[in-house]
């Protein structure tokens, strides 16, 4: 019996001591628990603050394309028509001056002629200048006067003297070619822009995801 009683008693502090620490170790799971439920919550809100971030991405980069197009297709509308402004006034210029060498019925006509509107005219009528080629001239001619440009070429200038239109169109030319340049420098800058914007959107997109 003696023994049967110790042997009881030390079974006794052994259970009672796995008891102990067995509760010790579920104190410790249940608190690692509540890290990685709380580490998961983390987690969570980042993972949605980087979806909310993406979408604001991508918006800016769907934003930013469609400008970039806008500003794309108002950059070759105006090229295309500098250019073709541009064309027909080399034209013209070199049609005075090789008629301006040579003399002759044509000259009369432009001498005749009391401004660049009426040259143009008997440019055509000499069939010197296309139909479209006067009246684009004239029209540009036109907008100079009205834009009342410091400096900027105007039908009031021409005197009804061969040389006079020479000047005013070469003037004209000139300043077209200005404004070519200009156009095109722009258009290289807005695109650079445009490059490093969307690279880095996209860059952003990426790295979130």
């Amino acid at each position: 019996y003696g023994e049967f009683s110790e042997w009881c008693e030390e079974r006794s502090k052994t259970l009672q001591h796995e008891v102990k620490t067995g509760k010790a170790e579920a104190a410790e799971l249940e608190a690692a628990i509540a890290q990685e439920e709380a580490t998961i919550g983390s987690l969570t809100a980042k993972i949605g603050a980087l979806a909310g971030d993406i979408q604001v991405d991508e918006a800016d980069l769907n934003s930013a394309t469609a400008i970039r197009n806008k500003e794309q297709t108002v950059f070759e509308a105006s090229e295309r028509e500098l250019i073709e402004v541009v064309d027909t006034l080399q034209r013209a210029v070199g049609i005075l001056e090789r008629e301006l060498k040579k003399g002759g019925a044509s000259m009369l006509q432009l001498k005749g002629a009391n401004n660049l509107a009426q040259a143009m005219g008997a440019l055509v009528r000499a069939s010197m200048l296309s139909t479209a080629d006067g009246d684009r001239i004239a029209a540009l001619v036109q907008t100079s006067s009205e834009d009342g440009d410091a400096g900027a070429p105007t039908g009031a200038v021409y005197e009804s003297h061969s040389g006079d239109i020479v000047q005013t169109l070469t003037d004209l030319l000139e300043e077209a070619e200005g404004q070519l340049e200009e156009v095109r420098s722009k258009e290289t800058k807005d695109l650079q822009a445009f490059e490093m914007m969307e690279q880095g959107l996209k860059d952003e997109i990426k790295f979130a995801n």
